[in-house]
């Protein structure tokens, strides 16, 4: 059923267009060399925007992995640079898509990319 649903999602849920734009986002931020942190964020999570089912965001720390120093400022520079503008774009995409009641699930994803267009440094996509 996961497999199912991550093939429709990337095809007509808005995995492919998340995944792209998410991509993009990325390389535009490794042209400076401050945006290369954010950038290596941006592909993770556009890794995670093309098949979400079955796979969750947890932070690194639940994993064992140390905190950078100044992860909590640079989530903050994130939200007021690229995250907002994110996340209003995956809101909008829910709502669309839950309008409809096949689409509830693919909007119920775009929702849970809303919340991690938050605070992408430091998420580690994982399998559930």
């Amino acid at each position: 059923m996961i497999l199912i649903l991550n093939i429709l999602w990337f095809i007509i849920g808005g995995g492919f267009i998340s995944w792209l734009l998410w991509i993009l986002l990325g390389g535009l931020l490794f042209i400076t060399i401050a945006g290369i942190p954010f950038a290596f964020a941006a592909f993770r999570i556009a890794g995670f925007a093309a098949f979400p089912f079955g796979r969750e965001l947890v932070d690194a720390r639940a994993l064992g992995e140390k905190r950078i120093v100044g992860t909590a400022l640079a989530n903050f520079l994130w939200i007021i640079l690229a995250g907002i503008w994110l996340a209003i774009s995956h809101i909008i995409a829910g709502i669309s898509l839950c309008l409809t009641i096949i689409g509830i699930p693919f909007g119920f994803a775009h929702f849970r990319l809303a919340g991690v267009c938050f605070a992408p440094l430091g998420k580690i996509p994982v399998s559930k």
